[in-house]
This record gives structure tokens, C-alpha cells and sequence, in this order.
């Protein structure tokens, strides 16, 4: 007799290898799909308006695939506890994959159950990390779960203006979510920075700054905080400048000019700068000097991009028994994604007559990005480990 579980196969062995492949299929797809509609190329029915659903499924969609396959990994790494695999990762995969496809079936289905499966993921994903910290006691990780929560808040902020409960949520929502995410983001980094520093440069020791990174973290949260207070002008400006400057100096607290040899360390403080940068825009928002779309694509494209990516080729490697080290393509792939922000945030400042041109770059330099993510780490993902032993 044949016992073999049709989901005991590689990929839904551990969330990083299904989440971080649904991650790299849509980051081409989402954005293929936008551009055609932005050009107005493809006119199809959908739930949300379309603005809405290119910020919704990157940052809902994507980002939040990301952190699903980051925080599934990393929870049963901190814990010692197993989490989802086989039959329950697929059905939590199922969950995101049908989120990104029922808003495209808005004319058959009604719209509080699309809102509804959409919805759902995040609180799911928050009770399934919940069990093994709770069960190891790590209390200190629950954070995430909160933070997860907030993004679900987000989501339905988003959700009650497409359903016609709120006139004026939708934007709020998304910003929200921006913010949460790069909190989360900001979190992680005093985690992962000093650690992948230390493990890539062999003597080299990141002395850590409990006072840097609690304002790193305090001065983002104060500076989302005052966005989604719709306060702009001199406050606004002001604090924007010092996350800047704080999140400035705990980077270069970690800097080592070695990291320039290794793509993996490089590719992650590129992603830190461009948080940098949208700070910096910020300020300079807060007084008409620079468009706020710049600012929220610096965040955005630039700091969640880049610094995804980087997350994703690393932990694929070392949680698959390889050595950690990138190929030449992906080190492409890391020099294309920040040109693409770099198309998308810096440019329109000095050629702002050629917006339209440089935004169409700036995608092409993604999906290139990310076709040779997906070509590279395609068989990484859905393999089993070179080494022998269990994910």
C-alpha cells in the first residue's frame, strides 16, 4: 500500500520554501498585471479599485507572503517547536493564493466573501505562530502576533470602503499597513543585521546599541503615528529628520566595509539605506518640496523590495543546507531591484516631464529582478535539503 501524504513532498516542508515561491510568482505577476492596467492595456472586473489593488497586493499580497514564510521559519527556530508543514501549510498557502484570485471574480461572487477569505490569513497566521511560542513560554515573541493583528487591521480598514462601510478607510488602511511593516522590518533588523554580519565576516564583532534601536524603532512608529494623525508641516518634518538620523547611525553602527565583497550583507544595508531615504523624504514632503508618493516608494520599493529579497535568497540557503553564497544572477537581481527604486524614487525628482518613462524602467527592472530570482531559487525551494537532514 502506498502511504505516501500527497503533501509530503519538499516545498510544504517548512513555510519559507511555499511562501517565499508564492512571493517570487506574484511580485512578477502582480506587477505584470498593474502595468497592463495601468497603460490600460487590460480591463478586467475586480473588487478593489485599481489603485487600491496594486497597493493592496503588494503590501497584502507579497509583503505579507514574505513574512509568512520569514516568521513560520523563524518561530520554530527561536522555539524548538514545529510549526505548520504538509496538509496545514498547503491549506494556509490555499488561503493567501485565493485572497489574490477571488477580487477578479467580483461579478459572480459577493463581495464580503471575497472580503472575507482575504481577510482571514493574517489572524490565522497569527494564532498558528502563536501556538509554539506559547507553548515554549518565549513571550517576548508575541509581538509578532501583535503586530500581524495590526496588519489584519489594516486589511479591513481597506476592506470596509470596498464594501461600502466607510467612505474614507481604504487610504488609511494602507498606511497602516506601510507602517507596520516597516516597524516589523525595522524590528527584525536589530535581530538578523549584527548575526549575518558577524557569521559572513569571519572576526568581526557587532557590539550592540539597546538605546539606538529602541529609537530606531520609537522615532518610526512616532513618524507613522503623526502620518496617520494626517499631521504634516514642521512636526512631521522634524521627526522625520531624527528616524533618519537614528536609524542612520544604528546602520552605520553595523557597517563593515567588508560587506561590499559578500551580496548577501550588501543587498540588506542597500534595503536599510532606502528606509533611510524615506525618512528623509518624508521630512521633505512635509513641505511640498517632494511628491509623498516618492517617500511611500522608498519605503515600499525600495526598503521592503530590496530588502525581501535579500531575506529570501539567505534564508532559502541556509535553511536548506547550502553555503551562503549568491550567484552572479542574483547579484543582478539585487542591483536591478534597487535601480528599479531608483527609477522610481530618485529620478522623477530630477526629470519629473519623464515620470511615466522611467516608472515603465522601473518595472522592467523588477520583473527582471525577480524572473532570475524565480529561476535560481525555483529548484532551491522545491528540493530537498543538500545535506541530508530534515527542514
Amino acid at each position: 500500500m502506498n502511504t505516501h501524504k500527497i503533501f509530503d513532498t519538499p516545498i510544504f516542508g517548512l513555510g519559507f520554501r511555499v511562501f517565499f515561491a508564492l512571493a517570487g510568482l506574484s511580485a512578477l505577476i502582480l506587477i505584470l498585471l498593474w502595468n497592463a492596467m495601468f497603460k490600460g492595456t487590460l480591463t478586467v472586473a475586480n473588487y478593489f479599485l485599481p489603485s487600491y489593488w496594486h497597493a493592496h497586493e503588494m503590501l497584502l499580497g507579497y509583503s505579507a507572503a514574505v513574512i509568512a514564510g520569514f516568521l513560520l521559519t523563524a518561530v520554530k527556530n527561536w522555539t524548538a517547536k514545529p510549526t505548520l508543514s504538509g496538509d496545514k501549510l498547503t491549506a494556509l498557502a490555499l488561503l493567501w493564493l485565493y485572497g489574490r484570485i477571488l477580487p477578479f471574480y467580483a461579478a459572480l461572487l459577493p463581495d464580503a466573501v471575497i472580503a472575507a477569505v482575504d481577510f482571514a490569513f493574517l489572524p490565522v497566521l497569527a494564532y498558528c505562530i502563536s501556538l509554539p511560542i506559547l507553548q515554549a513560554k518565549q513571550y517576548k515573541h508575541l509581538v509578532f502576533v501583535g503586530l500581524l493583528l495590526v496588519l489584519a487591521l489594516g486589511n479591513a480598514l481597506i476592506h470596509a470602503e470596498m464594501l461600502g462601510l466607510n467612505l474614507n478607510s481604504a487610504w488609511l488602511g494602507i498606511q497602516l499597513v506601510v507602517a507596520t511593516i516597516i516597524t516589523m522590518i525595522i524590528i527584525f533588523s536589530g535581530r538578523i543585521f549584527p548575526y549575518f554580519t558577524e557569521r559572513a565576516l569571519s572576526g568581526t564583532f557587532i557590539s550592540k546599541n539597546p538605546l539606538l534601536d529602541n529609537l530606531s524603532i520609537g522615532s518610526a512608529v512616532l513618524v507613522f503615528t503623526l502620518q496617520l494623525c494626517s499631521v504634516s508641516g514642521t512636526l512631521l518634518a522634524i521627526t522625520a529628520l531624527f528616524a533618519a538620523g537614528v536609524n542612520g547611525a544604528r546602520l552605520s553602527g553595523w557597517y563593515v566595509a567588508r560587506i561590499w565583497y559578500v551580496p548577501l550583507l550588501w543587498a540588506l544595508y542597500v534595503g536599510y539605506t532606502w528606509l533611510i531615504l524615506g525618512f528623509a523624504l518624508t521630512a521633505l514632503s512635509a513641505y511640498g518640496w517632494v511628491l509623498p508618493v516618492l517617500a511611500l516608494h522608498a519605503f515600499t520599493l525600495g526598503g521592503i523590495g530590496s530588502l525581501t529579497l535579500a531575506m529570501m535568497a539567505r534564508v532559502s540557503l541556509g535553511h536548506t543546507g547550502r553555503a551562503l553564497r549568491v550567484s552572479n544572477a542574483i547579484t543582478i537581481a539585487f542591483v536591478l531591484l534597487n535601480l528599479a527604486a531608483v527609477l522610481r524614487v530618485l529620478l522623477p525628482v530630477a526629470l519629473p516631464h519623464g515620470y511615466d518613462l522611467l516608472m515603465y524602467a522601473s518595472t522592467l527592472c523588477w520583473i527582471a529582478a525577480f524572473s532570475l530570482f524565480m529561476f535560481i531559487y525555483a529548484p532551491v525551494l522545491t528540493t530537498k535539503r543538500i545535506d541530508g537532514l530534515e527542514d
